[in-house]
């Protein structure tokens, strides 16, 4: 069991993260927030593979403005991404963004992030600090150097925390990112020891779906096994279904959610009796048909195959030269010819 930091209580929209309240998956929109149709459109996509959180960028009045008629088709809770000008910022929140992401450092000056900070408190939504490793502040850089960056992350964070404070401003999440895993998992160690804040996790620019998986994996699983972490986004260069599906995979593999369909599959041997790749990728074209839990094995002999089978809603184990095992709920069930595995599946999934 993995004991998990105790944060403090925000709510999102209808949601609320931190303390002992699930960890949620979060995705972007890559499409023109203008565009209210296209965003739309893939806001509802992502609701579709499980996303409970979504952000959009806003990087001009007419992104901003399109939030209130995108929140009226929508049902989860939307996160407005906003840089330097803090007009945007306050646009956001009037046509009634959930949260805002901000990072205070390049709003400009504390009356700028005063007049963000009197909205959100009137309109009692959250403010995420984001800290990016790409844009530190350059008098941090120069105090702490180029090789202690998770340490100069923290300091920007801890600036940013205390000027919100400062305006009475206390529904705070926070998140620490770079492309960078080991700085990434560092900055989170230090700065968790500084505040109860929750945490969004994240390796930002991880890159393509199968590298930038792989990272996201290493990272956001490395914290979440320390008990840290309030939400996630896995990014990455590839549809944001795609980064949904891992987010969950992640959370999956700890424990710590459980949703849709779980594959347990052996790598083959010479032993294996059945067609374990072919039929795992056939297995897997039907996850979008899955929203609550269901396991399922797919094990290639008898060796880890029955042990595999106790515990899943449904196997398949190669049992002899040309039979497969089904098992449900654990128990066996009948053989059938290993040919017929794919009309079987098609049948029941």
């Amino acid at each position: 069991m993995i004991k998990r930091r105790k944060s403090k209580i925000i709510k999102i929209g209808n949601l609320k993260i931190g303390g002992n309240f699930p960890i949620l998956v979060q995705s972007m929109t890559n499409t023109n927030t203008g565009n209210i149709k296209k965003t739309v459109k893939q806001i509802k996509e992502l609701q579709s593979s499980g996303c409970e959180i979504i952000r959009v960028a806003v990087p001009d009045m007419e992104s901003a403005k399109a939030i209130k008629e995108i929140k009226k088709q929508i049902k989860i809770p939307l996160v407005a991404d906003i840089h330097f000008d803090y007009e945007l910022a306050i646009e956001s929140i009037l046509q009634g963004a959930d949260k805002i992401r901000i990072n205070p450092g390049n709003i400009g000056n504390k009356e700028k992030v005063w007049e963000i900070i009197k909205i959100a408190k009137k309109k009692r939504i959250p403010i995420r600090i984001g800290i990016n490793s790409g844009s530190l502040e350059k008098e941090l850089l120069e105090k702490y150097g180029e090789k202690d960056i998770p340490r100069v992350m923290v300091e920007s964070a801890m600036k940013s925390i205390k000027l919100l404070e400062g305006f009475g401003f206390r529904d705070i999440v926070v998140s620490l990112k770079s492309s960078d895993v080991l700085t990434t998992v560092r900055a989170h160690e230090l700065l968790a020891k500084k505040t109860n804040y929750p945490f969004h996790l994240g390796i930002t620019e991880a890159g393509t779906e199968k590298i930038g998986t792989i990272k996201s994996a290493i990272g956001i699983g490395s914290l979440l096994l320390k008990g840290i972490g309030d939400t996630i986004r896995v990014s990455l260069s590839a549809e944001p279904v795609e980064e949904v599906k891992v987010g969950f995979e992640i959370l999956k593999s700890l424990k710590l959610r459980e949703r849709g369909l779980t594959i347990v599959s052996c790598p083959t041997c010479a032993r294996s009796r059945i067609p374990v790749e072919k039929i795992a990728k056939y297995v897997e074209s039907f996850s979008d048909n899955f929203k609550k839990p269901f396991k399922i094995a797919i094990m290639g002999c008898i060796v880890n195959g029955l042990g595999e089978a106790r515990d899943t809603d449904l196997a398949i184990v190669g049992m002899g030269e040309n039979k497969a095992g089904i098992f449900k709920n654990g128990k066996f069930v009948k053989n059938i010819n290993k040919e017929d595995t794919m009309s079987f599946l098609n049948k029941i999934l």
